[in-house]
């Protein structure tokens, strides 16, 4: 880590950066229906402002020495050893996340106006996301894990209420409980790594514990990135913590798009750059993140593949992009900055997506089944546009932005070498076909084909609100991965972070062929699904004789089901188990010696009569046996 200095000018002021969309959320849950009328102006605002300061302290921040500062706030925790302060690192890492957070952020607050615009809750819902804003902000410029646990705990805490928005609807309070659980069990992993830092090194700050790693027994630093691993997986919908994120689609759709495409699924990535010294310190650990990014990315790919709902397929499709992202940082050194670069990238093509696929529901009556859409092309031109930019950006159309980031990720995985590396590099290969079907085939049934509309439907473009945002972010779709590579290297403005790019070695494979193979690949997962999807009648309902392939992707490889099984009846059996030990052992002890001293006492209280002549008998009976003791101790 390069040396932290403290901040001036504007990186003094970064502190609002957390504070603009928290005080909006604060006036707006606070304001009551005072604040409807211009509420979504003011949580838009206070994002837009945000993205604002953040370019401009990231500009500023270009021109420190070592591009890292450290802003003091106040003690936050002081108690004993334990010396907590409440502080911001501003450094190159938390500047591309503040940028991506706010600038994505403030797009979909944009959107937001337009598609929340005939709900009687709006103004509660800018405050939710603005509230998400503030804490995903203090979870990326904390300059210490208890400061990002504060965060990763109000990201969780915004994500519950923003996917249980419409919470008269059963789907999506049971979604939201689901998302909240199986954070929590996450969250149990990060708490637990604080724990063993502060124990093992006295400390909770980034500097504190990157900086000693050498100190700590290598057992030790296995268990801290196994812990913050667990952390990772939850928040970032990776196996086995997966199945929460593809439900939490009940929620509006800017918030699939906030959430879960460019900010709170990437906290995860975020934990494990940041611990980088951790993970490079443990191979042990770095080889499970890879394996849960493979096994991940996988199960994200095969699912997509057999879904109708529009936003699911798009789910599944984050689920298994993070996949690549934790493959990459899972590689160490050589994977950090190009999994961060696919991260930026997917932020773009991945929002404008869930944007596009709200457009779609928002002129076809709130429809979610890509069996009853159809020929949109022509009656939603703009989304079309926008949403077809976003797709081959997804998929690694040549030139465009996945092509450059997703690319790099599999020439590294291949750069591996031995079995391990051809293996990692031929699933990603793999996970690449697998995307440009499923995506084919969402292209296909949207947008493509004769009309399935039900009657009544009358598809039509979105509003000029709705369809801006979109524009924006097809434009980063295109051109953010050649920027990122090319014209303001990723790898040279985070060196100060990961160090300075290590000089081209001998690859296991060139990269030109590399390229040469996956677009192979991902012509041949498109040209698949089109001689499945384009040359065939599609069924508005969905066949249900299907082969056991189908039947398990669309049940997501069982996941739910092996979850119940292995965990959720285990644990509620165990929990049986436990109540019934605690009320007849711990609470029948309790009770049973309770009901003894209350009996016996009542049997001792009866002898009690009041009358001279029977305590006179006791005493005589008591000196006759006293006097009896005595004698036989003589006779002896």
């Amino acid at each position: 880590m390069s040396e932290t200095l403290p901040a001036t000018g504007l990186l003094a002021a970064s502190w609002l950066l957390i504070a603009l969309p928290l005080a909006g959320a604060a006036v707006l849950l606070l304001g009551g229906r005072r604040t409807d009328r211009w509420g979504h102006l003011l949580g838009t605002g206070t994002v837009v402002a945000a993205f604002v300061l953040g370019l401009a302290c990231t500009v500023q921040l270009a021109g420190v020495d070592g591009r890292s500062v450290d802003v003091d706030l106040f003690t936050f925790i002081q108690t004993g050893s334990l010396d907590v302060g409440a502080g911001l690192l501003f450094d190159p890492l938390s500047a591309v996340f503040v940028l991506l957070i706010t600038g994505v952020g403030a797009l979909i607050h944009v959107y937001s106006i337009g598609y929340m615009a005939h709900d009687p809750a709006r103004r509660r819902f800018f405050a939710y996301l603005d509230l998400f804003v503030a804490a995903m902000l203090l979870l990326v410029l904390g300059n210490s894990y208890v400061a990002l646990y504060v965060g990763w705990e109000g990201v969780g805490l915004a994500s519950y209420l923003l996917i249980a928005f419409w919470y008269t609807r059963p789907a999506a309070a049971t979604a939201a409980k689901k998302a909240f659980v199986m954070n929590r069990v996450g969250d149990v992993g990060l708490a637990l790594a604080v724990f063993v830092m502060f124990a093992q090194l006295g400390t909770t700050s980034y500097a504190g514990v990157l900086g000693n790693v050498g100190l700590l027994a290598g057992g030790t630093v296995t268990a801290l990135g196994l812990l913050l691993l667990l952390g990772a997986c939850g928040k970032s919908g990776q196996f086995p913590l997966q199945a929460w994120l593809p439900d939490a689609m009940e929620g509006p759709t800017p918030v699939s798009a906030l959430i879960h495409a460019a900010t709170m699924v990437t906290a995860g990535v975020y934990l494990i750059a940041r611990s980088a010294p951790i993970f490079d310190a443990s191979p042990s650990a770095r080889t499970v993140v890879l394996v849960v990014g493979a096994i991940t990315l996988m199960i994200g790919a095969i699912a997509g593949c057999a879904q109708d709902d529009i936003k699911k397929v798009l789910a599944y499709s984050t689920v298994s992009q993070i996949g690549y992202m934790f493959l990459a940082v899972g590689l160490g050194p050589v994977g950090y900055v190009a999994g961060l670069a696919h991260l930026l990238t997917h932020g773009f093509f991945k929002a404008g997506l869930f944007l596009g696929a709200g457009s779609v529901m928002h002129g076809m009556g709130d429809q979610t089944d890509m069996r009853r859409y159809g020929g949109l092309a022509g009656k939603m031109k703009t989304t079309f546009v926008t949403f077809g930019l976003g797709y081959l950006a997804l998929i690694g159309f040549p030139l465009l932005s996945g092509y450059w980031t997703k690319d790099a990720i599999i020439e590294a995985a291949f750069d591996r070498g031995g079995v391990s590396g051809w293996l990692l590099g031929g699933v990603a290969v793999l996970g690449a076909g697998l995307t440009a079907f499923y995506m084919t085939r969402l292209m296909l049934l949207t947008f493509f084909g004769r009309p399935r509309w039900d009657d009544g439907v009358h598809p039509h473009e979105s509003p000029g609100v709705m369809t801006v945002p979109m524009v924006v972010l097809a434009v980063g779709s295109v051109a953010a991965g050649f920027l990122l590579v090319e014209v303001f290297p990723l790898a040279d403005w985070l060196a100060p972070v990961f160090g300075e790019p290590a000089e081209a070695a001998a690859h296991a494979i060139p990269p030109l062929l590399v390229s040469v193979l996956v677009s192979l690949v991902v012509l041949l997962g498109a040209v698949v699904a089109w001689l499945f999807v384009g040359r065939r009648e599609v069924p508005v309902t969905a066949p249900a004789r299907v082969s056991p392939v189908v039947r398990a992707a669309r049940h997501a490889i069982y996941a739910d089901a092996v979850n119940e099984s292995l965990l959720m009846r285990p644990g509620m059996w165990l929990t049986r188990a436990l109540v019934f030990v605690d009320n007849r052992g711990v609470d029948g002890v309790v009770n049973g010696t309770a009901a003894a001293l209350g009996g016996s006492s009542s049997r001792l209280g009866r002898a009690q009569t009041g009358f001279v002549r029977s305590y006179a008998l006791g005493m005589l009976g008591g000196a006759v046996l006293v006097a009896g003791a005595l004698v036989a101790v003589t006779a002896g």
